[in-house]
């Protein structure tokens, strides 16, 4: 099997990953995913591909990561994975899309609008 490059995306962050027949290593920018979100929540998101398509340790994957917060890193590492999983064999694809793993998710942050403190917000109003 060759290396598999795929991306995804989640509000502004952006996830380019790498992946190939191995052992079940994930690496991110350089360091372990564990080390890179610290907390079981985040890589409970990271190993959801995997788990889904019954493909634990079967593959490594080296991925670089920019952008956003570290829980749309993790949702667009991901979203990366899944994408190259399908790519590996077109049968996880039903399990993936069952899942929502496969969606992309285009909710972003609304832009501050001129003449306001915010996207919405307004400044005091006041009568007199």
């Amino acid at each position: 099997m060759n290396t598999i490059n795929t991306s995804g995306r989640r509000k502004t962050a952006v996830a380019r990953i790498y992946m190939k027949a191995g052992n079940g290593n994930i690496t991110v920018n350089g360091r372990d995913y564990k080390e890179y979100f610290p907390t079981g929540t985040l890589q409970y998101i990271v190993n959801q591909a995997f788990v889904v398509s019954k493909e634990d340790n079967k593959f490594d994957v080296n991925a670089r990561l920019n952008g956003g917060g570290m829980t749309g890193q993790a949702e667009a590492l991901r979203l990366a994975i899944s994408k190259a999983l399908c790519e590996v064999d077109a049968e996880h694809r039903h399990a993936l899309k069952a899942e929502g793993l496969l969606r992309r998710d285009p909710r972003m942050v609304e832009r501050k609008k001129p003449g306001r403190p915010g996207a919405r917000k307004r400044f005091q109003f006041s009568k007199r």
